[in-house]
């Protein structure tokens, strides 16, 4: 249930706005590889979301608590409002809104679904004469196959969107003269946590920012200040997701994994004089595999079997990384 428009209070400062930390090296998690290998397939055999708590918070224990509210679908408001960003964006973005609440002690909002983006899903997306909310119903999947939400709120109190519960606060919320929503844009958290104009609200909701969620955490540069690592979601996967992957790694045996983006990013575009350039002018160089192998050098020791996930087009192209590791799988 998506909170009603009342006037936005908009901020400008309490302090630089934080931002989101680097991704990790190339070499990725086992197990995180093999889930989104599985996850497009546990999309289309999950169900509606239950209308359901987690954890402790089903018990009806957070009714006098305080919430975060960021909007009914994750990396929206922002440029994706209309379309779907990938995943990483989304994840990301789910992370920095986690660790808001977390920050400011409420408990989060999290939206039921998630949508998959047609650039990396093809299957099930409907013509484009379907309506929008029926496009969204058809390429997203409940959150709850993807997250072990109960685990999450181990750490993150979580209740999700389609909640009894969150039809009942914000019920509530509209009765409240005082205290009851506070829209925000361009506020820190810091002054969302002191100033008592919204830390004494129910409800802090952070649609009022036209940016991408991981945008309000972009500019955080002390790292210290993190509380939640990039690995944080990645390791709270739905049990079955858990399942299937555990299933794939028994087959596939232990390896390696990098994701090597070439095809789409090479491509030349004009600038505004009719010159074509580059926007990575360095990327072809520092993708082949010569480069490549200087690279992983620090993390993956020789001998080791490398699987490359990329959309170069060329047979054979990762083919010279075979004298060092073993023969490559390349997954287009």
């Amino acid at each position: 249930m998506a909170i009603p428009p009342p006037p936005r209070i908009a901020g400008g400062g309490g302090g630089r706005k934080p931002r989101v930390p680097p991704l990790p090296p190339a070499r990725t998690l086992l197990t995180a590889f093999a889930a989104a290998a599985a996850l497009a397939v546990l999309c289309l055999l999950s169900s509606s979301p239950a209308a359901s708590l987690s954890g402790a918070w089903r018990s009806g224990a957070s009714s006098g608590g305080k919430y975060l509210y960021w909007g009914g679908r994750v990396d929206c408001p922002g440029k994706h409002c209309g379309s779907c960003a990938g995943l990483g964006h989304q994840e990301s973005s789910l992370r920095c809104a986690l660790e808001e609440a977390l920050f400011l002690g409420r408990t989060f909002v999290m939206p039921s679904r998630m949508c998959l983006s047609s650039v990396h899903n093809t299957k099930g997306v409907l013509q484009s004469s379907a309506s929008s909310e029926r496009r969204w119903e058809e390429s997203s999947c409940a959150m709850e196959s993807l997250y072990d939400i109960d685990q999450i709120s181990r750490t993150v109190p979580v209740i999700l969107d389609n909640s009894k519960t969150w039809h009942d606060i914000v019920s509530r919320s509209m009765k409240l003269e005082v205290g009851g929503v506070v829209h925000v844009q361009g506020i820190s958290r810091g002054e969302l946590k002191q100033n008592p104009l919204y830390s004494t609200a129910l409800i802090i909701n952070r649609t009022a920012s036209p940016l991408a969620w991981f945008m309000e955490c972009k500019d955080r540069k002390n790292r210290s200040s993190v509380m939640l690592s990039y690995t944080f979601l990645p390791s709270m996967p739905a049990k079955n997701l858990r399942d299937v992957a555990n299933k794939m790694k028994e087959i596939l045996g232990d390896y390696d994994a990098i994701h090597v983006r070439r095809g789409d990013l090479l491509k030349n575009r004009k600038d505004r004089f009719g010159v074509e350039r580059s926007l990575h002018p360095h990327l072809d160089r520092d993708t082949h595999p010569e480069y490549i192998r200087k690279k992983i050098a620090k993390w993956i020791p020789p001998g080791r079997t490398l699987y490359i996930a990329s959309n170069e087009r060329t047979p054979g192209f990762f083919s010279p990384l075979s004298d060092r590791f073993l023969p490559p799988c390349v997954l287009i």
